[in-house]
């Protein structure tokens, strides 16, 4: 009995649901009864500049279904609902699957619909995402199904659902996209017509997400085949068919291309296709209409020398670093551009950054306790890796530059130095970090190595050049936004950008930022690789800056920042296609952001970075000295310790070092902790030690040649830096003492003797390590130096006036020991 009125009562309560969210349904039989459609029109943030308008005219010419060749009708039904001519309307399991999907991700992102529920979302009811709305929906499908046969359903889907731009229906979508009737596609365009319906904005083949599109593509040609719809050699043929060249080219009014449809992408995404291009809505965006005109006229400008170097597009875009806001955005040359695939938005498109990636590297070693003084040796190591097979990384100009501090090998782009700092931070350290700065693109941790450093993981331009922008905020992030203001019809705010809405998120230490500006920003100590003339500085106007280039070219980047503006730079070809050597970030990437940076900034104030605090560090690796350095004075004569009475000619400043790598002074999880008691247990100590200890000898071999002139230095070539690895003497200057200081007399003249101007004098000298020379001094002039035996001196007096002189004479040994005597005489000419 119990069960009976459980059963009653669901009843009741669904009769009561049904009849609750049954009462403001449309009705079935007026099913394609429409309001009148309203453009929606972008703006750029001043609102005097109209960016595109997505206007309401909608194109929509009926078909039959029986005009619709069997291959595109199927491929839309085994992409969207294979079980269309079986189910009731809705399909229960899809139901669940979605509902609790939803629960356990706590969005409403999962659908699980049916061609049927797709025509009433997209032509009766609102896409809203909420559950009430799901719920009419699978009512009112469940009314149509019952309403309508299955070829009904399908011809009104057919002429009714959204294809993107203001193509409605399958005719007016072929109509747009190739120019002829849908009974004319082929095989191949039937598929990527089907291949748009899930999300026309976001696979669109005017937008950035091509690839995905093709895939999608692709896909359905293989179930057309698998289904038997479709015969191999029909397969072969569709799937050889470069598609995506006979797509129309788009004709329509627009104003920064790219940037428009990566708003009209976020548009749809949050008010669904129909909203966008019907309802009205009025959408004031950040971009800076004066900024993005000097964004293209650089692009278009940087062109010639990128051709030159075999690349064939660019993209920039840039931001606002204080409020995240998109201020311009180049997605590559030529929008319009079929040969280069310009519709493709390359400032969203993963890419290889290359040395650009290595600002985050570095901001992660300070952030851990590392120095922009630490030293690190530039040389050329063997780096044990997981998969059993050594890496050896190579600097971009192939040369060794010895001990160098993290500075000056940031500054310079040094691979080496990078990617032992990267083994010092840790990989998993270092992407946490790019994730916490906003990049999107690393995945599983598995799939990175130490090169990660160098640029061996993708990242997005925007994102990037958006974490630069970290550094100029000194460490807040703001997630970057194309909206300030979306209204609707009647004027209501739908969403507006306000300055703490999200709040800025702390992501990195004040003091770490404050580095990295102090680095990039500083031309002379990039100046060794890049020389002082570069892209990278704009006059007097402080600015930080890096470039990164990816192996064999493929890849060159720039990205630089002020504290009002941050800029990214990409250069390459969309197909991947190597450029020439030595189309580096610097050259053809650099170019352009210096010009954009230039125009966009123009007279305006310059704005300074706040320098970086002294860091307190009591390692002498961490202070930029090379291990436990000494420096000491040193007796030339006994290579020992100089005494107060070693002479200053013979007394001159050794610098006493440990050539080390830093793993035997430092813990790399605790570089400012105790010293490791056991380097070889790091498993990279024994290969970093053993080059560091070869780089050195080499050195000192080739000092040793080039002293004895058996080897010449090229011009500007660095002597060779030998450093003195000896252990510093603990005895004393034994040579220059007291017992080895020569004994000297004067035998004549005596003490006040009258002279005439033929002067001579005689001396009795010696010494312990015997006498070198003998000077004889007048009155403090140095009139004559003996330095052979007897050391008589015959002079004449003749510049000399009458009257009592002085005569100082000066008894030397081999090692400047001296000792003097001193008499008066009575000169009369």
């Amino acid at each position: 009995m119990l069960a009976v009125l459980l059963i009653v009562g669901a009843g009741i309560v669904g009769l009561g649901a049904y009849a609750w969210f049954s009462r403001d349904l449309p009705d079935p039989n007026k099913l394609l009864e429409r309001n009148v459609e309203l453009s929606t029109k972008i703006y750029d943030r001043t609102g005097q500049h109209l960016l595109y308008d997505i206007h309401g005219a909608e194109k929509r010419t009926y078909i039959e279904l029986s005009d619709i060749p069997d291959y595109a009708k199927w491929s839309v039904i085994l992409l969207e609902d294979q079980n269309f001519y079986e189910h009731g309307g809705i399909k229960i399991t899809s139901i669940i699957r979605a509902f609790l999907a939803n629960i356990f991700s706590g969005g409403k992102s999962q659908g699980g619909s049916t061609i049927t529920q797709q025509f009433v979302k997209n032509a009766i009811l609102t896409t809203e995402k909420t559950y009430s709305r799901k719920i009419k929906e699978i009512i009112l499908s469940l009314e149509i199904e019952r309403k309508f046969s299955k070829d009904q359903i399908l011809k009104m889907y057919f002429n009714e659902i959204p294809w993107g731009s203001t193509a409605y229906g399958i005719e007016a979508a072929s109509q747009t996209y190739f120019g002829k009737s849908v009974k004319d596609l082929s095989i191949s365009q039937s598929a990527l017509l089907a291949a748009m319906v899930q999300r026309p904005t976001y696979y669109s083949p005017y937008g950035s997400h091509t690839d995905e599109l093709l895939w999608r593509k692709n896909h359905v040609l293989d179930l057309l085949k698998e289904k038997n719809y479709i015969n191999e050699t029909e397969y072969n043929q569709a799937k050889s068919e470069d598609v995506l060249k006979e797509v129309r080219s788009k004709q329509e009014s627009i104003t920064a291309p790219h940037f428009v449809m990566f708003v009209k992408e976020y548009l749809a995404d949050q008010y669904g296709e129909n909203e966008v291009e019907q309802a009205g809505l009025k959408v004031i965006t950040t971009l800076d209409y004066d900024k993005q005109m000097a964004a293209e006229k650089a692009t278009t400008d940087g062109m010639d020398k990128i051709k030159k170097n075999n690349g064939s597009n660019a993209a920039l875009v840039a931001l606002d670093p204080k409020t995240g806001q998109i201020l311009a955005m180049v997605g590559s040359k030529d929008f319009f551009d079929k040969d280069i695939d310009g519709q493709v938005n390359v400032t969203i498109m993963p890419r290889q950054p290359g040395s650009s990636f290595k600002p985050i590297v570095y901001s992660a070693a300070f952030a851990k306790g590392y120095t922009p003084d630490t030293i690190l040796y530039d040389v050329l190591t063997a780096f044990k890796t997981d998969i059993g097979k050594d890496y050896i990384p190579h600097n971009y100009d192939l040369k060794e530059h010895g001990p160098v501090t993290m500075k000056k090998a940031l500054a310079g782009s040094l691979n080496i130095p990078a990617v032992k700092t990267i083994y010092l931070v840790g990989i998993d350290k270092v992407i946490e970090q790019a994730k916490n700065m906003g990049y999107t693109t690393f995945g599983d941790l598995s799939n990175y190595g130490l090169s990660l450093v160098l640029g061996g993981g993708e990242v997005k331009l925007l994102e990037h050049t958006n974490a630069f922008g970290i550094f100029a905020r000194e460490g807040l992030y703001k997630p970057y936004t194309a909206i300030m203001k979306i209204e609707d019809k009647n004027g209501n705010t739908l969403e507006e950008y306000k300055n703490d809405d999200p709040p800025a998120k702390k992501v990195l230490d004040t003091e770490v930022c404050r580095k990295i500006n102090n680095i990039l920003t500083d031309n002379s100590a990039r100046a060794f690789i890049f020389g002082t003339n570069n892209y990278l500085t704009l006059g007097d106007r402080p600015v930080a800056a890096k470039t990164g280039t990816t192996n064999d070219y493929h890849d060159a980047w720039t990205i630089g920042y002020t504290p009002s503006l941050v800029a990214g730079v990409w250069v390459g070809n969309n197909n991947n296609k190597e450029m020439k050597k030595g189309a580096d970030g610097s050259v053809v990437a650099a170019p352009i952001w210096n010009a954009f940076m230039k125009a966009s900034l123009g007279n305006s104030p310059a704005e300074t970075f706040n320098p970086p605090a002294p860091d307190e560090v009591d390692k002498p690796v961490l202070q930029g000295k090379l291990g436990n350095q000494q420096i000491l004075k040193i007796d030339k004569a006994s290579g020992k310790l100089a005494t107060e009475l070693t002479p200053p000619d013979y007394a001159e400043e050794r610098t006493y070092s440990q050539v080390h790598c830093i793993l035997y002074y430092v813990n790399k999880d605790d570089p400012r902790g105790p010293t490791p008691t056991d380097p070889n247990a790091d498993p990279q100590f024994h290969n970093w030690e053993i080059a560091v200890q070869e780089w050195s000898q080499k050195q000192c071999d080739l000092k040793k040649q080039v002293d004895e002139g058996a080897v010449k230095l090229k011009d500007n070539e660095q002597p060779p830096l030998c450093i003195n690895t000896n252990p510093p003497p603990i005895l004393y200057d034994d040579v220059h003492v007291p017992e080895n200081k020569p004994t000297i007399e004067i035998i004549s003249p005596t003490s006040n003797q009258t002279v005439s101007k033929n002067f001579e004098a005689n001396v009795r000298a010696s010494a312990p390590r015997g006498i070198s020379k003998i000077e004889y001094i007048v009155d403090g002039q140095l009139v004559d130096t003996k330095t052979t035996a007897p050391f008589d001196l015959s002079y004449g007096l003749n510049d000399f006036s009458n009257g009592f002189h002085e005569l100082k004479v000066k008894a030397y040994d081999d090692v400047d020991n001296q000792n003097e005597a001193v008499i008066n005489f009575n000169l009369l000419k």
